[in-house]
């Protein structure tokens, strides 16, 4: 997709693409890191196509000459005022993939799903909400949603979430967690989550058995 590096994966079936899935990696990582997942969260989507983009920033911690390293918004601060300056300046690049992807899959908002780890999820649940069509759902492995205030707003989509976070995180810590559910719980979300004893920032077993449940569900609407 135009200068992007993008990883891809199925469809499973072996068929035109249906759905896709579009996987957005965290921090300092890149989109070789998620689309691991895609064979086993293809199981229950057969039909999808999963997507996994380098971020469209060299990581700010990465080593000079290390491009392999990338970020979706700065890290200097975890301030949630200056991560979420970040997220708005990044959301029209991320929005502006996702109509390329479509228009070339010939799909359409609701045939897609977001998924995100950690910097990804906070890109998940802030541009889903505020695309101007819904999409099929947003999965969120240990992340954390900025911007909350404004899911009251009347052009807000309403999207189904489901939220995956180790209760032993301290990158993201679990209290970033707990504020995500009832922030969009209040608002009106349809949010199912999944909380792991003892797992640190990552996903587990677990995690990808309810990400595989979550797509079909969603899917099948």
């Amino acid at each position: 997709m135009e200068e992007w590096n993008t990883y891809a994966f199925g469809p499973a079936n072996g068929a035109k693409p249906e759905k896709a899935v579009l996987m957005l990696h965290g921090y300092g990582s890149n989109g070789q890191d998620l689309i691991s997942l895609a064979p086993m969260l293809a199981e229950a989507a057969p039909n999808a196509i999963f997507l996994s983009p380098d971020a469209p920033f060299v990581c700010d911690m990465s080593a000079p000459g290390n491009l392999g390293g990338r970020q979706w918004f700065p890290l200097q601060s975890f301030d949630p005022g200056y991560m979420l300056e970040g997220i708005r300046r990044s959301e029209p690049i991320l929005n502006h993939y996702i109509d390329q992807v479509l228009q070339q899959l010939e799909l359409e908002d609701a045939d897609l799903a977001l998924l995100g780890f950690s910097q990804g999820t906070m890109m998940s649940l802030f541009a889903a909400p505020r695309r101007k069509k819904p999409i099929a759902g947003v999965i969120g492995y240990s992340g954390a949603l900025l911007g909350d205030a404004e899911l009251g707003g009347a052009a807000i989509q309403k999207v189904p979430v489901v939220l995956i976070h180790g209760e032993d995180d301290q990158v993201v810590t679990f209290d970033r967690h707990e504020h995500a559910k009832n922030a969009l719980k209040t608002h009106g979300f349809d949010v199912e989550t999944l909380t792991i004893p003892g797992l640190p920032h990552s996903i587990d077993d677990a995690g990808i058995k309810t990400g595989a449940a979550f797509l079909k569900r969603v899917f099948a609407r």
